[in-house]
């Protein structure tokens, strides 16, 4: 759940109470203070678009993994300095997708990577077989339209679709 919507955390403790065997965690966390909420909610990741060695750090001291974005080789390089074996991949398309995954992989093949940004049902099976890759992040299967057209049938069945196209 994003922290672009003063919901997040509210939204975090409703998911992780309803369906406690659910991994949830929190994304686009910027500050410390969205880091003490997400956990206090429930979270039990956070993920932020840039390495903020400051974030990465507190959410070390609190104990609770954290995947920064990366894009370029010299923030894979800062972290790694800060520990890290796990980044998001951000914006994945634009710089250069599951290509730019593979190339980075060659001088770091001890880092994982979980692309963002414009991941989509039509890429998100190169990514998810790139060895490299974790996972993937997207939320064009939960569009805003839909939501507030409370078309939760519609979301529903797009996630079953993306899922179904990756098995």
């Amino acid at each position: 759940m994003t922290f672009r919507t003063d919901a997040a955390a509210q939204s975090i403790r409703l998911m992780s109470e309803a369906y406690p065997e659910m991994l949830v965690g929190a994304g686009t966390v910027l500050k410390t203070g969205q880091v003490d909420a997400a956990i206090e909610a429930g979270a039990e990741f956070i993920v932020s678009p840039g390495l903020n060695p400051k974030i990465v750090r507190y959410c070390q001291e609190k104990g609770i993994p954290v995947y920064p974005g990366v894009a370029t080789a010299s923030e894979i390089e800062q972290a790694l300095e800060l520990g890290l074996s796990v980044v998001k991949f951000f914006p994945a398309e634009v710089n250069g997708g599951v290509k730019a995954i593979k190339a980075l992989s060659g001088p770091y093949i001890q880092l994982r990577f979980m692309p963002t940004g414009g991941i989509n049902a039509d890429n998100i099976k190169d990514y998810l077989t790139c060895p490299q890759v974790i996972a993937c992040g997207g939320s064009w299967m939960v569009r805003e339209n839909l939501i507030e057209e409370k078309r939760f049938d519609k979301i529903e069945e797009l996630c079953k679709e993306v899922v179904e196209q990756i098995r």
